[in-house]
């Protein structure tokens, strides 16, 4: 079961910051070197500077992090809460033409050891576990929430919202710049907490965003036990970690797909390539960009689809038979194989094109299509190929089937903010 906690977050100080919106930022994992420039000249108090701090000469980023937190405590520009809280979380989106919001709440969740109620979808890698683990140590904080869903059977988001929160002022409004409105509330009450606390008890919780922050809150954890030893104290603060709690079944969740641009070794006609990939596909070319990402996502619900762009023109790529993946990734469960990235990855980037799906160098990933269809359109040697969003259905199945899904193969959206609230580690 999911065990959640209120707790004393760190926020801007309100009385120092009449408008936050310059403040804050993404999770690290998305931001590119470009944006990570924009963040910084946005104010000087920009979490960028402690969340994911520029490489300087002669300054320990990771140190000069820690210290930087400390002096924004020192000097209140980060003050703590009174109360412990959960802290309920708005987000009021567009995507394609649509509006949506997104209901959630940010809690602690308790780290648990195998065979826990916490199932994780994607393999992590040791690069970003050792940078995330030296930010941890030397800011002994929680600076942004892991992302989890869970299936919400009794209704809590909705029910406290409802009930509690709706019609009242929000502590903090933000709009980003993708024009993403952000409100967040705290409640404090102890009858609420206590229900929300109760609801979450036979909760099975899945990790969306933050594979390796969780992963490295648990190593940092597995340090402090060794540290402490018979001194180590259950309910210490370490034992849990920052996490926003978002429901499967809500209209406002939004995975987007992640599309892939290839870069070949020499340019090859798309006919010769469509020859290669009828062996798995029935090839169709459509004319059309609007009505090629329109068939896209009217058959991706019924059958398996691919698309691919090449030589200005769009193909749509249908799976011949399904007994192709029993045959191609028999070593995989049946959850792994109806993945369209899996197909992708297994039938043309290791089948036909010979080509490592991991290979940094070749292959890029994008949720934009428009930028990888002006990518291949300057250079002749690239394609892209496009894919439909995963179902959270889908999603849920292969962690519990204790599988990954390939890199690269989910895209949640929007992505929640850093900066807003902070989980200090006490002590």
């Amino acid at each position: 079961m999911a065990q959640i906690k209120p707790f004393k977050a760190f926020f801007y100080n309100q009385a120092k910051f009449a408008e936050f919106s310059d403040l804050f930022c993404p999770p690290y994992d998305v931001i590119s070197s470009e944006e990570q420039d924009y963040y910084y000249s946005l104010s000087p108090y920009n979490f960028i500077r402690i969340l994911l701090r520029k490489d300087t000469p002669k300054e320990h980023k990771y140190q000069k992090a820690g210290i930087t937190f400390k002096e924004w405590i020192k000097d209140k520009v980060l003050v703590q809460s009174d109360k412990p809280a959960v802290y309920f979380y708005s987000q009021e989106y567009n995507v394609r033409g649509e509006k949506k919001t997104r209901l959630g709440f940010i809690s602690l969740l308790r780290l648990e050891d195998k065979g826990s109620a916490v199932f994780g979808h994607e393999n992590t890698h040791s690069p970003a576990k050792e940078d995330r683990l030296k930010l941890l140590k030397n800011t002994k904080a929680n600076l942004s929430p892991i992302f989890v869903v869970f299936k919400d059977r009794k209704r809590v988001i909705n029910r406290v919202f409802d009930q509690h929160i709706l019609g009242r002022p929000a502590l903090i409004e933000v709009i980003d710049k993708e024009k993403t409105r952000h409100l967040l509330w705290g409640i404090d009450d102890p009858g609420i907490l206590e229900f929300i606390q109760n609801g979450m008890r036979k909760e099975d919780v899945f990790i969306a965003d933050g594979h390796h922050r969780y992963e490295v809150s648990c190593v940092y954890r597995d340090k402090m036990r060794k540290k402490l030893q018979d001194k180590f104290p259950g309910e210490s603060s370490f034992n849990y970690t920052l996490s926003y709690f978002t429901g499967a079944d809500q209209r406002g969740l939004s995975i987007l797909p992640i599309h892939r641009l290839l870069r070949l070794d020499k340019y090859v006609e798309a006919d010769e390539l469509i020859k290669s990939l009828k062996k798995y596909f029935d090839v169709e070319r459509i004319k059309e960009k609007g009505r090629f990402f329109f068939l896209m996502e009217k058959s991706g619900f019924s059958e398996h689809v691919l698309g691919m762009y090449k030589d200005k023109k769009y193909w749509f790529l249908r799976l011949k038979n399904i007994k192709i993946l029993d045959k191609e990734m028999v070593d995989k469960p049946k959850e792994y194989r109806s993945l369209d990235a899996a197909i992708l990855n297994q039938l043309i980037f290791l089948k036909i094109l010979k080509i490592d799906p991991q290979e940094k160098e070749r292959l890029k990933f994008s949720p934009n299509p428009d930028g990888f269809i002006e990518a291949v359109d300057s250079d002749p040697k690239k394609v892209a190929f496009f894919l439909n969003p995963v179902k959270i259905e889908d999603i849920m199945a292969v962690a519990l089937k204790g599988s990954k899904m390939p890199p690269k193969t989910t895209y949640f959206y929007p992505k929640v903010l850093s900066g807003m609230v902070i989980h200090k580690h006490e002590g």
